[in-house]
């Protein structure tokens, strides 16, 4: 076993429990008011950081400078939930209904906390590490609102790092991936609208269900029609809400839209294609769209000389079969993207093991990997602050 993870087992049940308390009380994107309060203290607990609050809403940034090396390096973690009901039999379960940590921001968030913990009892490198816990992944909304309060122009750094727990990956391994390595994605909703009505009498109205319905067939063929078989996307309508009783016509109908692309001129083809079909569909009905766009799309690319740095690193500290550089790639998407737009640095990813994918309602995080997790951050803040 690696050293720094012997160590930091020793921290394993303190772990457990900063875990199993996030894990319990869950927030959705931009709403982590008490998990925000809930790192702030336990970093204050260290008395080592200088901690800056509030940064982009509920971002977090503790800084700590050891020697006179003028070197900076970031290390992210995310802390936000998802609206999903949990259905596992934890004794640790989410408390709050339909919303839970089923993608394992709270074991990042607590490899990161115990990562800091050990910097501050050991302060063995030489430069500045700034621990960035970010809110709001899921909505691709907490990196950008960081950026845009000054991230990295209040809290330089040289490089910045990433890491996601992935299941179907070996437990406990650390895979680096050089180049793009996840998809971009944007978060559409469509709203159509018809004219209410009675269900027995539909001449009577303009029925949005059945325009909708339409549109998600529709939507289907654009991958299939406008996108090279060599390259990868997808168009996902991941919620279709109207109407609350089967004998009336709603008077409108919500669509969410889930749109992963690998490349600029896909996302252009793509993008372009929804909206066309949006509106086209929708007339052809008798009815009216509205698209609200989110945040846009990023490909998250990682930087050649820095993912062979860390993994060298990681590595040297593991050991050459605990790392993997020829990583996969995924249309799963990271706002760690934007991240990466503004400062070099990679994202990797730690083996969960053979458990449900992320976003499923039985997803568990494996908390035997917290410890390694840990390790790696700082071994890459050791190596890296030589």
């Amino acid at each position: 076993m690696n050293a720094i993870v012997k160590e930091l087992e020793q921290d394993k049940a303190l772990m457990g429990e900063w875990f199993e308390h996030m894990h319990r009380h869950p927030e959705l994107s931009m709403k982590e008011e008490k998990t925000a309060k809930f790192i702030e203290e336990t970093l204050r607990s260290f008395g080592a950081y200088e901690i800056e609050t509030g940064v982009g809403k509920f971002g977090i940034v503790a800084s700590m400078k050891v020697g006179d090396s003028d070197k900076a390096i970031g290390l992210r973690a995310d802390f936000d939930a998802l609206p999903i009901q949990e259905v596992n039999n934890l004794p640790y379960k989410s408390e709050t209904p339909g919303v839970a940590h089923l993608c394992g921001h709270d074991g990042h968030t607590t490899m990161l906390l115990a990562a800091a913990k050990h910097l501050a009892e050991t302060k063995n490198f030489n430069g500045t590490v700034r621990l960035i816990f970010q809110p709001a992944e899921e909505t691709m909304q907490g990196s950008p609102a960081m950026i845009e309060d000054g991230l990295f122009e209040r809290f330089p750094v040289d490089a910045v790092f990433g890491m996601h727990n992935m299941p179907g990956l070996e437990k406990g391994k650390l895979y680096f991936t050089e180049g793009d390595t996840m998809a971009a994605v944007d978060n559409w909703e469509v709203e159509i609208t018809g004219k209410g009505g009675h269900g027995a009498f539909p001449e009577l109205a303009v029925d949005p269900v059945v325009a909708g319905s339409s549109l998600v067939m529709a939507l289907q063929t654009i991958v299939a029609r406008n996108v090279a078989p060599s390259h990868s996307a997808v168009v996902t309508v991941g919620a279709f809400q109207a109407g609350q009783a089967g004998n009336v016509i709603a008077h409108s109908a919500i669509l969410r839209l889930s749109i992963r692309t690998t490349t600029p001129e896909d996302r252009k083809t793509v993008l372009g294609n929804v909206r066309r079909l949006v509106q086209q569909q929708s007339e052809s009905f008798g009815c009216t769209a509205e698209i609200r766009e989110g945040v846009p799309g990023a490909v998250l690319t990682n930087d050649p000389e820095e993912t062979r740095k860390a993994a060298r690193i990681a590595r040297d500290a593991f050991g050459e079969d605990e790392v993997f550089e020829d990583g996969p790639t995924y249309l799963g998407s990271e706002d760690f993207a934007f991240m990466l737009q503004k400062r070099k640095g990679t994202y990797c990813f730690l083996g969960n093991g053979d458990t449900r994918f992320v976003h499923h309602p039985e997803f568990v995080f494996d908390k035997d990997i917290l410890p390694i997790g840990a390790a790696y951050w700082v071994a890459l803040t050791e190596g890296y602050l030589r």
